[in-house]
């Protein structure tokens, strides 16, 4: 019997690569009062392979039966929608292959799937951002990779920056200083939002310092994967430290 004084909560299930910045999950759970029962994020670890980002190594990390061998300990762990946490080893399969990726998430979990790449796409499309700048960690003909994503989701890209960052686990130990000096390096006048995209950053604790050092909305990947599997829930949860994304009810 289901106990109606206490509703489920709302539980979104997160596939992350690696260990770099699995922290930023439990995190975003407390901020957004998931600490009182109403919101759980639990994560379940994938196998990285190896850690680099390069297009081969990307593909075979975003494989079908990588992400599949997590699945079960999510529905598990009551989860109601799935998103793969991981921004380059989405978008490196291109906007059809990515759509391919989440459609067999879904199919293998039995539940709505997405991944960070599509939260990326449609954050910019709740925030009503046409112009866009990248501020990436990775190699240039990875960030690239992001670029043609982001407009064949209907974005123009008017700044790109690339970061020659080859491993996750060294973007991990990045801090607030090195954050805030990526945010304006990527930067660009005409960007009506810059985007943080890897989700190996850690950027939850900050997002509202980038904002008010860049004047401007800023998406990055651990808040907009969050956003974007609340979503799927139907969720529309506003908190005002987790920058413009968040602030706007309805978005």
């Amino acid at each position: 019997m289901v106990d109606s004084t206490h509703p489920a909560p709302d539980t979104v299930g997160f596939l992350y690569p690696g260990y770099s910045a699995e922290d930023e999950y439990p995190r975003l759970q407390g901020m957004l009062g998931g600490d009182s029962g109403d919101i759980r994020l639990p994560l379940v670890h994938t196998d990285i392979g190896e850690d680099a980002h390069r297009v081969d190594a990307l593909l075979e990390m975003g494989s079908a039966a990588r992400l599949a061998a997590g699945v079960a300990e999510l529905a598990e762990r009551g989860a109601r929608a799935v998103v793969w946490a991981c921004t380059s080893a989405s978008f490196v399969f291109g906007w059809e292959g990515a759509k391919e990726q989440v459609r067999e998430l879904g199919e293998t979990a039995g539940m709505p799937a997405s991944s960070t790449s599509f939260a990326f796409a449609h954050a910019v499309q709740a925030l009503g951002a046409d112009r866009v700048a990248i501020a990436a960690t990775y190699p240039e003909d990875v960030a690239d990779l992001f670029r043609a994503f982001l407009k064949a989701a209907g974005a123009e890209v008017v700044a790109m920056r690339g970061s020659g960052i080859i491993t996750a686990a060294e973007v991990g130990t990045w801090g607030r200083e090195e954050v805030l000096e990526l945010g304006r390096a990527g930067d660009h006048p005409e960007a009506q939002a810059v985007l943080l995209p890897d989700t190996a950053l850690h950027t939850a604790a900050w997002i509202p310092d980038l904002e008010a050092e860049l004047g401007k909305p800023v998406l990055t990947a651990n808040q907009v994967t969050v956003w974007e599997g609340l979503r799927l829930l139907g969720r529309d949860p506003v908190h005002d430290r987790l920058g413009t994304l968040f602030a706007r009810s309805g978005g």
